[in-house]
């Protein structure tokens, strides 16, 4: 095991490679946010049986730097720091695993710079942010009315940071984003890695209404250009919910889709032996 820093434009980033001196092709982890951390995927190091396997947090979260500078916060400067990542630990044969807004920044950087990707695995994916959000409110009327009335009221009026609209995202967490109960420690100890202000530069408030610097992004028209081995995953109750999931395999030449039955959004977590075995059982075919 191997962890440091590297530079990036605009501070330095925490890193850490699992299994370094294996000679399979590393993979490397992408975390969900933006402005979240690599910390509730760190048993992902599980993969590391004859890869090495890299994860580190973006500038601005986790052990990474925190800079006030605003204007860091956007999807080019993140895509600008997954190259400047893979120069400095020499990862010029990769695998890259994203998470939910990983799989927004492992799109856009392949379709950025795709020399030497072996293969992207999108789980749980954010790759049109209109899909996403019109995805969450369909969601949203599974829910108690009043938990949908709370939510709308509290968007509607700018109340989103009060404890009503709290408790009424905690209701929905537990249907579409980890099922477990009790709640996992590795969640419930890593939000103070979080960096809320990121999260609402780039997204907005609250997961249900797109009003951050992403609200465009949308890369399902590209999706058919991808010419390597890709694998959509998410949960049978994720908010990346299995129909737009499925939906962009069906755009993707060469991919593969599986559903995680018993997972909402952390299948990693939820079920982490299936995700395990899922995930090698892809990556070891291509390095084959």
């Amino acid at each position: 095991m191997k962890e440091g820093f590297i530079d990036v434009t605009g501070g330095k980033v925490w890193y850490i490679i699992h299994n370094e001196q294996a000679t399979g092709i590393p993979l490397l982890i992408l975390h969900g946010g933006p402005g979240s951390s690599s910390y509730s995927l760190q048993g992902l190091k599980d993969l590391a049986i004859d890869r090495p396997v890299v994860l580190y947090d973006q500038l601005g979260c986790g052990k990474s730097d925190r800079p006030d500078d605003d204007s860091l916060w956007t999807l080019d400067r993140f895509v600008e720091e997954v190259g400047q990542v893979r120069k400095e630990l020499g990862l010029n044969k990769v695998h890259i695993l994203g998470h939910s807004w990983g799989t927004t920044l492992a799109a856009a950087y392949y379709f950025s710079d795709p020399k030497g990707i072996s293969s992207i695995i999108f789980s749980s994916p954010c790759l049109s942010a209109p899909l996403w959000e019109k995805d969450q409110k369909k969601n949203l009327t599974l829910l108690p009315l009043e938990i949908q009335e709370t939510i709308r009221s509290c968007e509607e009026n700018g109340t989103t940071d009060t404890p009503a609209f709290q408790k009424a995202i905690e209701v929905f967490n537990d249907h579409f984003v980890c099922r477990l109960k009790p709640y996992p420690e590795p969640l419930k100890q890593g939000k103070h890695f979080r960096n809320p202000h990121v999260y609402q530069l780039m997204w907005g408030p609250s997961e249900f209404t797109v009003q951050g610097n992403l609200k465009a992004f949308d890369c399902t028209e590209q999706l058919p250009q991808i010419s390597i081995p890709t694998l959509y995953t998410c949960g049978r109750y994720d908010e990346a919910t299995p129909e737009s999931t499925e939906y962009f395999s069906s755009r993707t030449p060469n991919a593969s889709f599986h559903v995680f039955e018993k997972s909402a959004h952390m299948a990693y977590i939820e079920e982490p032996e299936q995700y395990r075995q899922v995930m090698n059982k892809f990556l070891v075919v291509i390095d084959k």
